[in-house]
């Protein structure tokens, strides 16, 4: 049975995807209009996670996130609903994300459309300048940056050293970091097929302080998700719940979760 209900929602995601892409990526261009596509595409996508593989979600610690402006949210990073979910979490975010995405017909363009911001992980220095000064005029504009510190995928449970560029974002933006942990990875896997039931929680740990070193920044923020995630995985609660996403989100087309 999990298998087919995996099956059916793959046949969902790409679909949805697709027919999003597809039209969307020819008609669609205002960045406002693109960062709406891509919250309804989110809610579509996770409403069939919910009900064709019994995946719902939940959030602990939403009051650390500003209800509006700008903020700079570093999550871990287990899976692909990590991707998707911010956009329903947060008002107008902006990924870091790798610029191989961009390079995707008509989704890459979408991406590029809506403001993301794509690093290309071969350019050293040069990229990272670019970063940091697409990151700061993001800021400066009062919408929300979102970096995933790992670089990619990590199986639950898995260390990876942590990338610097969210330290230099921080320096730059003068933000503070707000960790996220999640364990996202237990029902969506970095390569599974199956979709295992069950809730995925995510847990917003309090900002880090502004001004510390890098070095102390890092070790910091990887105590975070250390901390957060052995929480999770106990079953002991990180900060007082907030609610689901339907609660979370009346403005959102929350019958769709």
């Amino acid at each position: 049975m999990t298998l087919l209900r995996s099956l059916a929602f793959n046949a969902w995601f790409y679909g949805v995807t697709f027919a999003f892409s597809l039209w969307h990526g020819l008609f669609t261009h205002e960045r406002g209009a693109v960062v709406r596509v891509a919250q309804s595409w989110a809610a579509l996508v996770l409403a069939g996670l919910r009900r064709l593989c019994g995946i719902d979600w939940v959030v602990n610690g939403r009051e650390h996130l500003p209800v509006s402006g700008a903020a700079l949210i570093a999550p871990m990073h287990q899976s692909a609903f990590d991707t998707m979910v911010w956009l329903l979490l947060l008002p107008d975010c902006v990924y870091v994300l790798k610029s191989e995405l961009t390079r995707i017909p008509l989704f890459g363009a979408l991406l590029l459309r809506g403001g993301m911001i794509s690093v290309d992980r071969t350019g050293g220095a040069a990229a990272m300048r670019d970063l940091i000064r697409r990151a700061a005029a993001v800021a400066a504009a009062g919408r929300q940056i979102l970096i995933f510190p790992e670089g990619t995928r990590v199986a639950p449970g898995a260390g990876v050293k942590l990338q610097p560029g969210v330290a230099a974002l921080a320096a730059r933006t003068g933000l503070p970091i707000i960790p996220v942990a999640t364990d996202s990875g237990d029902h969506w896997g970095r390569r599974s097929f199956r979709k295992r039931p069950g809730t995925i929680r995510i847990v917003i740990l309090p900002p880090l302080p502004t001004g510390l070193p890098r070095d102390e920044l890092m070790a910091r923020l990887e105590q975070a998700y250390a901390d957060g995630y052995a929480a999770l995985r106990g079953g002991q609660p990180v900060d007082n719940s907030v609610g689901s996403a339907a609660q979370r989100l009346p403005h959102r087309p929350t019958a769709l979760h």
